[in-house]
């Protein structure tokens, strides 16, 4: 399972004053920002099998979809 901060889209414009809190802020609170803002939820989303993968990259992409 991925954990909070990855999910968290720390580089969005709606994330930037919380950056400097980074690795400050529980998960509940980091979840809590993407419930009361979903822009902050890094996307795209992949599910593959019990694979969860967030934001893209090519090679995983290529690797989790074969």
């Amino acid at each position: 399972m991925s954990s909070v901060d990855e999910m968290f889209s720390w580089r969005s414009p709606s994330a930037k004053p919380f950056r400097a809190q980074r690795g400050e802020l529980s998960d509940d609170r980091l979840i809590d920002l993407m419930l009361e803002e979903p822009r902050l939820i890094r996307r795209p989303i992949l599910i593959t099998g019990k694979q969860v993968l967030f934001g893209f990259d090519a090679e995983e992409y290529a690797k989790r979809l074969k």
